[in-house]
C-alpha cells in the first residue's frame, strides 16, 4: 500500500530523563485547591558521567557612547515543540514518509512558520495510573489485564512508575527500567481498601509528579473514570492539564462489559457516561487517545496502538508569532497539505481514498514573564 512518497526523517533516541531544575510554584497547588499530601521524593535514572566541558569564551567588552551607562539587553525567544502522530483511521497504523512541507500548524488560528522537523522513535517515560477500589470485580479484572498488557510491551530503555488510587493515591514503584519490579507491583494488587475513586486527585498528583521530569512524559490512566470525593473539581484538573507541559495522557476505561451485563440505568449510568466523557477529554486535550474496551481480547491491540503512537511521531518546532509571555493558553491546530497547499489526500494501491487522523496536543500555556 502506497500512502505517501518521500524520505522519512531519521529516527532518534532521546536519553533517559534527567533531574529538572527547581520548579516555579504551581497556581493549582494544594493551597489553591489541589489535593493535599506530599508526593514524596522521586527516583530518577542515574546520569552518565559526561566529559568536562571546556571553559566558556570570555565575555566581549561592549562600550557605550560617552555619557551613557553600560546597558545590557536579553532577548528570550520562546520555541514551541509539538509532537504529532498521523495514523490511518481504519487500521490506526502510523503513516511514515511525511515531509515538513506537508504540515501546517496554527496557533490561535494564526499560521506559524515551522523551524524544525524530524521523525522520532524514542524510549518512553510513563506513569501507569491504576484505579484499585472495592467495587465490582470486573473493574479490577479489566484494570489488571490492561496493566499487564502494558507492562509486557515495555522495552528495556523505558522508564515507568506505577501509582494506584481509591480515595487515596499510592506510589507502588517509582520510575524504573526493571520490568520485574513493575510485575511485582501489579501482583501486590489483591485486596482493595476503599470503594471511593478520587480520579481527579490522583491525576493531579500524577501530573505534579511528571512535571519533575524533563522531556516528553506519558500518563496511562486505567480506570472507570468515575470520581466520588476528590478535593478538587473537574475545572481544577482541566486547568492543571493545561498548565502541565510535555505530558500526553492515554485513557483506558474499565468495567464496560459489567455495565452492559448489569443493565444499569438511571442516574448511575449517567454518572458512568459522564466519566467516559471525562476520560476522553483528558486524552484529547493532551494529544492522546481514549479506549473503552468491552472484551479482554481487545487489550493487546489497544496497547500496540498506544506504543506505535508514542514511539513513532513527528516532532515539529516553531517560534510563535505571538511572543508575549503572558501565561495565556494558546490553541493549536495541525493540518496536512500537499505540495500545492491543498488538504492532503491519501490513496491505497487500488486508488481508493484513505482517511487519516492527525493527533496532537490541542494547546499549550505560554510562559509567564517574571518581573
Amino acid at each position: 500500500m502506497t500512502i505517501w512518497s518521500g524520505a522519512a526523517a531519521v529516527a532518534q533516541s532521546t536519553p533517559p530523563p534527567q533531574t529538572p531544575p527547581a520548579q516555579q510554584p504551581d497556581p493549582n497547588s494544594p493551597d489553591a485547591g489541589g489535593p493535599g499530601g506530599d508526593n514524596g521524593v522521586i527516583a530518577l535514572p542515574k546520569k552518565k558521567e559526561a566529559a568536562p566541558e571546556p571553559p566558556p569564551p570570555s565575555k566581549p567588552e561592549v562600550k557605550n557612547p560617552p555619557g551613557m551607562g553600560n546597558f545590557s539587553l536579553r532577548v528570550d525567544v520562546p520555541v514551541v515543540t509539538v509532537d504529532t502522530a498521523v495514523i490511518l483511521q481504519k487500521t490506526h497504523a502510523f503513516i511514515p514518509g511525511l515531509k515538513q512541507s506537508n504540515f501546517r500548524i496554527f496557533e490561535d488560528g494564526v499560521p506559524q512558520t515551522i523551524t524544525g522537523f524530524q521523525r522520532i522513535q524514542a524510549p518512553i517515560t510513563a506513569i501507569l495510573l491504576l484505579e484499585f477500589a472495592a467495587k465490582n470485580y470486573s473493574f479490577i479484572y479489566d484494570m489488571r489485564n490492561a496493566a499487564w498488557t502494558f507492562a509486557q510491551q515495555l522495552k528495556p530503555d523505558d522508564y515507568v512508575a506505577v501509582m494506584t488510587f481509591d480515595m487515596r493515591t499510592q506510589i507502588l514503584t517509582d520510575f524504573t527500567q526493571d520490568k520485574r519490579v513493575i510485575y511485582q507491583s501489579l501482583n501486590s494488587l489483591t485486596i482493595p481498601g476503599f470503594s471511593e475513586t478520587n480520579v481527579f486527585d490522583a491525576l493531579y498528583e500524577a501530573l505534579d509528579r511528571s512535571s519533575r521530569i524533563e522531556g516528553r512524559k506519558y500518563i496511562v490512566l486505567i480506570a472507570s473514570g468515575r470520581d466520588t470525593f476528590s478535593k478538587i473539581t473537574l475545572d481544577k484538573i482541566l486547568q492543571k492539564i493545561k498548565a502541565t507541559p510535555n505530558v500526553t495522557i492515554f485513557t483506558v476505561g474499565t468495567g464496560q462489559a459489567a455495565r452492559i451485563m448489569s443493565n444499569m440505568g438511571g442516574s448511575r449510568e449517567i454518572d458512568y457516561l459522564q466519566a467516559d466523557n471525562q476520560m476522553a477529554t483528558f486524552a484529547r486535550m493532551t494529544g492522546g487517545m481514549s479506549f473503552f474496551p468491552r472484551f479482554a481480547g481487545e487489550m493487546p491491540d489497544i496497547f500496540h496502538e498506544i506504543n506505535d503512537t508514542i514511539r513513532n511521531q513527528y516532532e515539529i518546532t516553531y517560534k510563535p508569532s505571538n511572543a508575549k509571555q503572558d501565561g495565556s493558553y494558546r490553541k493549536l491546530r495541525v493540518e496536512l497539505v500537499d505540495d500545492e497547499g491543498q488538504p492532503l489526500k491519501m490513496q491505497d494501491e487500488k486508488h481508493k481514498p484513505l482517511k487519516y487522523e492527525v493527533i496532537a496536543r490541542d494547546g499549550y500555556k505560554a510562559k509567564q514573564e517574571v518581573e
